[in-house]
């Protein structure tokens, strides 16, 4: 897979079921707002980022195969053959083939998932990149705001690997079509999708804070590690 070639389509049909393993029956995963998803057609799916099992636990809740964007340090060891193989887009460097190849899936109608803070920490959303946003722009796909909590608890490093049945949170919101006013263009036009797009994760992080025990963690893991989406 080279410059704007999308991924295989294959890979997400089994690498989903991994996800729903992990998600279902390792750790006890509760999704709300599963029918925002669109059933077919592109999609955005964007999420707080918060810890290491944010990425298969949304790829296993997604109810359609998704690609997620995700960093080229993941792709280190045994764990790159298997990320291949699932299909998942690579970032590196500035993002600008990762972002290529996410508008090749939307455009054949795929679904792609993004973490826009682009690192692991507190997953309150208080500033993403701009990739979601250039792809919502470039495709007209909407974005799909989602929370994730419980995936880390304070005190806790980025790279937990959570114990069995650890309660967690997904939660979609409605979908969000990016529409810029007409007198906007190039930087301000991608400025005010961004802020579009940090507006509604974070809206969707807070209304399912308000209805839920579970917390963010508050903290960022003790370090910040680049991860989905970086330089994006």
């Amino acid at each position: 897979m080279t410059g704007s070639d999308a991924p295989s389509a294959w890979g997400p049909r089994w690498s989903r079921w991994v996800g729903v393993a992990l998600a279902r029956g390792w750790w006890a995963t509760e999704v709300r707002g599963r029918e925002h998803l669109p059933r077919r057609g592109a999609a955005i799916v964007v999420a707080n980022h918060v810890g290491f099992i944010d990425g298969p636990v949304l790829h296993g809740v997604v109810s359609r195969p998704s690609h997620f964007l995700i960093g080229s340090h993941m792709y280190r060891g045994a764990l790159g053959p298997i990320l291949r193989a699932a299909g998942q887009i690579r970032v590196e460097g500035a993002g600008r083939t990762a972002l290529a190849q996410g508008l090749a899936v939307l455009r054949r109608g795929g679904v792609v998932g993004m973490f826009p803070e682009g690192t692991r920490g507190a997953g309150t959303a208080d500033a993403v990149h701009g990739g979601a946003a250039w792809l919502a722009l470039q495709s007209g796909a909407p974005i799909v705001p989602t929370a994730l909590i419980g995936t880390r608890r304070a005190g806790e490093p980025v790279s937990v690997w959570p114990p069995p049945r650890r309660r967690i949170l997904a939660a979609f919101g409605a979908p969000v079509t990016l529409a810029p006013p007409a007198d906007l263009k190039g930087r301000r036009r991608q400025e005010w999708a961004q802020q579009a797009v940090a507006a509604a994760l974070r809206a969707q992080v807070e209304a399912t804070l308000a209805d839920t025990d579970l917390r963010l963690p508050g903290d960022d893991g003790g370090r910040t590690i680049a991860s989905i989406e970086e330089n994006a």
